[in-house]
């Protein structure tokens, strides 16, 4: 086993803060309040998390492209926008449609891992990260659709 290097964990913790936070204000009604009196409505709850979500699902589409850039043909390049594409087209109509869109997301992207790190394209430590961040924010947008 590969120990993932301490930057990518870190910089890949620290990436779970606004969906993270976004399942406290969920969850924590008081926290929703402060959250919104001192950040505004737009950076708590349901609505960081789709925002950021989306974001996050289009870095990742670059992460991929640019393991796409050591293989060759067109299937590493045409599977790397799909998670791009995917936020795109499924983040609206509300927060829990939205939301859960990305929990599907978030699980697509992390079969496109498995295919680019089996292939030799990602590192050899990038399922072990990839698999536990996945966990983290499945279950965080998860709590938008439970509470």
């Amino acid at each position: 086993m590969q120990t993932i290097p301490r930057p990518a964990l870190l910089l890949g913790l620290a990436g779970l803060i606004p969906f993270l936070w976004g399942a406290l204000t969920v969850a924590l009604p008081d926290l929703a309040a402060w959250g919104r009196s001192a950040l505004g409505p737009r950076f708590i709850g349901p609505y960081i998390q789709v925002f950021y979500g989306a974001i996050i699902l289009a870095f990742m589409s670059g992460v991929l492209w640019g393991f796409a850039t050591r293989g060759t043909g067109w299937s590493g390049y045409a599977l790397s926008v799909l998670p791009a594409l995917w936020a795109f087209f499924t983040t609206g109509g509300g927060a829990e449609r939205a939301g859960a869109a990305l929990i599907v997301g978030f699980l697509g992207l992390l079969a496109l891992d498995w295919q680019f790190w089996r292939k030799g394209l990602a590192p050899p430590w990038w399922m072990h990260l990839r698999v536990a961040l996945t966990v983290i924010v499945g279950l965080a947008l998860s709590v938008d659709l439970v509470l």
